[in-house]
């Protein structure tokens, strides 16, 4: 398989930081990290020798890294300054080697500044700015000068990348030996990974790649017939809401699924658009299926709940979305003992209703908590997608944009997850994968026909399933 990102917390940057500053000079891991910082700017000003960087320090190493970065750029041409917030906290060796190579210690961000290095907190800091930053960085903002952060942005917290008050907002972060969970969920700009030579163990928080889906998607293979690449039963819509069966049944159609079976009030609409669909009234005609995708648009009545009851039973992978939420969240027994793989879907309003209270800022456990407390993988819907499974892995989805937030677009992605569910993927890789391509795919939809994006519907997001598909295989 091909490797994978992986998320670390702070305790395990700091764990894997201890044996090689223990066996490596003082100050000898600083200035490595110093040097990739530096590089990582000189590539963001495009040229070193007569541009002016400013470095606003704090105490710690983080301050350490912006100084000695200043340093090494000063080394090549560039003016330096620097914005001492704790003067008798900063960090002595790199202050002393910033104003041998000439670097000025200044009161505020010189004017012409083109760039502005943020050395403020490190992975150990918490809480807003504090009002002596928050001024500095207001006025760099109101200037327009760009700011480098080094490991994350001041301001941000590093396991939920919520910022509760001032923070920076970067337009690079520059971060050493692994991501950390900010650079998911904060608001990062860009994110620049530097490798400093700490032996990190793969941990329990991932995110998949475009290489990590291709090695992963069910491709046909010679000897594959419609019934072993799988077959999706697919029990959504209803009179009310006949486009969730669309949307669902087309989705699984289009994830290449062997064989999608429609069962439930929407048959004729779902075959008037997918022909290719077999279509019957209820669960009981449907035939035999791979895994049941039930919910989007399929109401909370009798009917909807005695179709959620019977997927459930079944020992086949099961989908729970939309509407079966809302019927699972007052009857939780449904899945106590259940041992096939199950997949729930909610965004944040159906989180709640089945924790009994919200996500809140910690998305990660929140996901994980649910996980654990019900014995199946959860899929958390937002910008960043976070699914865990219980007592296991973590899969991070960032989609970088919020295409994805229309109506209908939840449904799309529920097919997507039965049809690789069918076809005999893990439930997390599942959600994971499916979750990836849905992004790919609503911003494909987005910018079509052309690079300016515009507004789209879960209707364009499934037609462009196949091209989203198609530049990742």
């Amino acid at each position: 398989m091909v490797p994978m990102r992986y998320f670390y917390t702070a305790d395990d940057i700091r764990a894997a930081e201890a044996p090689l500053l223990a066996s490596m000079p003082d100050g000898a891991l600083m200035r490595r990290a110093a040097h990739g910082l530096a590089t990582a700017i000189a590539r963001e000003l495009g040229t070193v020798t007569g541009k002016t960087v400013c470095a606003v320090v704090g105490s710690g190493d983080n301050g350490g890294d912006a100084l000695w970065a200043a340093t090494l750029l000063r080394r090549r041409g560039a003016g330096a300054a620097a914005v001492l917030l704790n003067p008798e906290k900063t960090h002595q060796k790199a202050l002393a080697a910033f104003r041998k190579s000439g670097g000025r210690i200044v009161e505020s961000v010189p004017p012409g500044t083109d760039l502005v290095i943020d050395g403020i907190v490190g992975i150990s800091g918490s809480g807003p700015l504090r009002p002596a930053a928050a001024e500095v960085f207001d006025a760099i903002e109101k200037a327009g000068i760009p700011v480098v952060a080094v490991d994350l942005p001041s301001g941000v917290d590093v396991q939920t990348g919520a910022a509760a008050g001032d923070h920076v907002t970067p337009a690079l972060t520059v971060t050493f030996g692994g991501l950390k969970p900010v650079h998911a969920f904060g608001d990062c700009g860009r994110v620049e990974l530097v490798d400093i030579g700490l032996n990190l163990a793969p941990s329990e928080m991932v995110a998949f790649d475009a290489a990590d889906v291709a090695a992963r998607w069910p491709v046909p293979g010679r000897s594959d017939d419609k019934y072993s690449q799988g077959v999706t039963g697919v029990m959504a819509g209803s009179a009310t809401y006949p486009g969730a069966a669309i949307l669902c049944s087309g989705a699984a159609v289009a994830t290449h699924s062997g064989m999608v079976r429609y069962a439930g009030s929407a048959a004729a609409e779902v075959v008037s658009h997918w022909p290719e669909v077999i279509a019957t009234p209820g669960p009981a005609s449907a035939g035999r299926v791979q895994a049941w995708v039930v919910g989007p648009g399929l109401g909370t009545d009798e009917t909807a709940a005695a179709a959620l009851c019977f997927a459930l039973k079944t020992d086949v992978p099961v989908l729970v979305d939309a509407d079966a939420l809302t019927i699972l969240a007052t009857h939780p027994e449904l899945i106590a003992d259940r041992r096939a793989p199950t997949v729930l879907t909610p965004h944040a309003g159906e989180y709640a209703r089945l924790a009994g209270s919200p996500p809140g800022e910690d998305r990660v456990a929140a996901t994980r908590r649910l996980a654990d407390q019900l014995g199946v993988t959860v899929l958390l819907k937002g910008n960043v997608t976070v699914i865990a499974e219980p007592e296991g892995m973590v899969y991070l989805n960032v989609a970088g944009q919020s295409w994805a937030a229309t109506a209908g677009s939840g449904d799309v992605l529920s097919g997507v997850i039965g049809a690789l569910l069918a076809a005999g993927l893990p439930p997390g890789e599942a959600a994971a994968a499916a979750a990836f391509v849905h992004a790919r795919a609503a911003e494909a939809s987005a910018r079509d026909p052309g690079p300016a994006p515009t507004p789209t519907s879960a209707s364009r997001i499934l037609a462009h399933l196949r091209t989203a598909l198609g530049s990742i295989l």
